[in-house]
């Protein structure tokens, strides 16, 4: 099956190499920049292009893997064909297709991507949707190359997948970015953290997360727990660390 790429960022990127190495067949890459555009089809031998008239039509299969914000106004532009539409977006429904492909779906892999660091697809775990059964065979046959857990998600409960990604990950590497900032004012390499963060990710595969809790907070330290927030000479800080540290002894007594 013919493949085209619409997005060249990070996502596109990972996905689009892991599917050659998978062997399958990456025909085109579109993005609205000459350089992403370019940049991506070299990696993979494949043709390019900025202009969304000059797509090819005869593809199989179309992988939107733009901006959630631009992903309705790229489909709206893209000439109607017969090939299988899919997004790769968390939080949008499949039916943003509706009105523009017969045939359309959803490809989402739950991973955080840079365009410069390979990953483990095997691991990664490809939820799907497609508007008929045919289509939701070939999408699983496509993922099924690429991941070895695939499975089939309504719009409604990818919705929460998402939100729990953004906890786990963005949310998580925000927190990280924090704690660096904390020790570089300090003259401290941020180094020193690794062990913590690296020991602590393995613990979560092993137990559970709230089982795994440790900290001033699950013991409800008053004193430790002062004494860390006036360190913080950012008002948005000091309120993020109450709010967490509360969240957290709440979890340890109540649950969440």
């Amino acid at each position: 099956m013919d493949i085209v790429f619409i997005g060249a960022g990070n996502l596109a990127t990972r996905l689009s190499l892991e599917m050659q190495r998978a062997g399958l067949k990456v025909q085109q890459v579109y993005s609205r920049t000459e350089e992403g555009a370019k940049g991506l089809a070299e990696k993979l031998d494949c043709d390019w292009t900025c202009s969304l008239d000059d797509v090819r039509e005869d593809a199989g299969l179309y992988i939107f893997a733009v901006k959630d914000a631009v992903l309705e106004g790229v489909i709206s532009q893209m000439k109607p064909n017969g090939g299988l539409w899919v997004h790769t977006a968390g939080s949008i429904p499949m039916s943003v297709f509706e009105g523009y492909a017969a045939r359309h779906g959803v490809f989402y892999p739950l991973q955080t991507f840079s365009k410069e660091k390979a990953v483990a697809f095997c691991g990664v775990p490809v939820f799907l949707e497609a508007s008929s059964e045919e289509d939701g065979r070939i999408l699983e046959c496509v993922a099924g190359a690429v991941s070895g857990t695939v499975r089939f998600l309504s719009s409604e409960k990818r919705r929460f997948v998402h939100l729990a990604g953004v906890f786990a990950g963005n949310f998580s590497n925000y927190m990280y970015a924090v704690a660096a900032k904390l020790l570089e004012d300090q003259g401290i390499g941020y180094e020193a953290l690794l062990p913590l963060i690296i020991e602590t990710a393995g613990k979560v595969a092993e137990m559970s997360p709230s089982a795994a809790q440790t900290g001033p907070a699950v013991r409800f330290d008053e004193n430790v727990m002062a004494l860390q927030e006036n360190l913080l000479e950012d008002g948005d800080l000091r309120e993020l660390y109450r709010l967490i540290s509360r969240g957290i002894y709440k979890d340890k007594t109540e649950g969440l």
